[in-house]
């Protein structure tokens, strides 16, 4: 009896696995949303992708462990209208950068590693210039989460003060954008954790590990966020997924219409002002076709899809 009721189970399950999973009919969101007279305007970025696809791609796990608050005293603090890292520290090439996380739902590796990228070349006057691997972070911490599967942005900021994160180019062996490009196929499989450098790199693995002095979660006040980004530099947050997000173009995203995909983190670079509605500049990690080139702008002040809910940092160890 037992073994009839695990062939009927696997039937169903072969059966449910078997089941294409519906398209995403961007262009008819994307007509819907643009007659809606919103913030923002949609278009095709992604094409030919099921749901199981996109949900893959948003591997940020939301309410994680929490690191501690650190609040900057603003009192006296000028903080200015609009604010870009790009401009405000221009000889660090790597605020400018946008990556591809592939068909892999590491989102919580990227905008961590892009972060600390930036805030080492800040935070040595832009005497360090470095690539953060995401990569590494990604296949090494394994109390980060699960990988490829999601993880926790609090947990990979700890994971750097820890044990440290060596260099790498950008991780590009797989795309899932449509452009000059190859897409690629298939669910992301989470790296091997490989602790040494290509053949003829130098320095060592361990020599060339970077390290968090500190790390600490933002209150998730606009003025908080706002001083942290204008002190220290970009940092990772955390958001709420939904459909409508995936054929964002221009303008100043919030949710309209679609539903929830889950959890995404990216990294907040600066914010401002655009007709009136006020925003946070991120960048995103899905290549530079996605988008206003890769990044994007979210309304600032209300924790729009939880955005200012999970802001999370820390400075490096120069």
């Amino acid at each position: 009896m037992h073994g009839l009721a695990l062939l009927c189970v696997m039937v169903i399950l072969s059966v449910t696995w078997a089941h294409p999973h519906p398209r995403l009919l961007y262009s008819e969101m994307a007509n819907f949303i643009n007659k809606a007279n919103t913030t923002w305007m949609a278009g095709q970025n992604l094409q030919n992708v099921d749901h199981r696809y996109v949900k893959g791609l948003c591997g940020a796990i939301l309410n994680g462990p929490k690191l501690p608050e650190v609040a900057h005293n603003i009192e006296g603090l000028q903080l200015p209208d609009s604010f870009d890292s790009r401009q405000q520290w221009p000889n660090c090439p790597t605020i400018q950068q946008i990556r591809d996380q592939g068909s892999c739902g590491s989102c919580w590796a990227f905008g961590a590693a892009e972060a600390i990228s930036d805030r080492i070349c800040i935070h040595s006057s832009g005497k360090i210039s470095v690539e953060i691997s995401a990569e590494d972070l990604l296949s090494c911490c394994d109390e980060c989460g699960m990988g490829c599967f999601g993880g926790y942005p609090s947990t990979a900021w700890q994971f750097w003060a820890k044990k440290g994160l060596v260099t790498g180019g950008l991780y590009g062996s797989k795309h899932h954008v449509n452009g000059t490009r190859p897409p690629c196929k298939g669910e992301g499989e989470t790296p091997k954790c490989v602790e040494q450098c290509i053949d003829g790199y130098s320095p060592s693995y361990q020599k060339d590990k970077h390290f968090g002095r500190s790390t600490y979660s933002v209150p998730s006040q606009q003025d908080k966020i706002m001083a942290e980004l204008y002190k220290n530099g970009p940092v990772e947050a955390a958001f709420t997924v939904y459909e409508d997000f995936l054929t964002y173009k221009t303008g100043v995203y919030q949710h309209v219409t679609g539903e929830m995909l889950g959890g995404h983190a990216i990294k907040i670079l600066g914010w401002g002002e655009e007709n009136g509605t006020p925003y946070w500049l991120a960048a995103n990690s899905w290549n530079t076709d996605w988008g206003d080139k890769g990044f994007f702008k979210i309304k600032r002040g209300n924790d729009e899809c939880g955005i200012e809910s999970e802001v999370v940092t820390g400075i490096p160890l120069i």
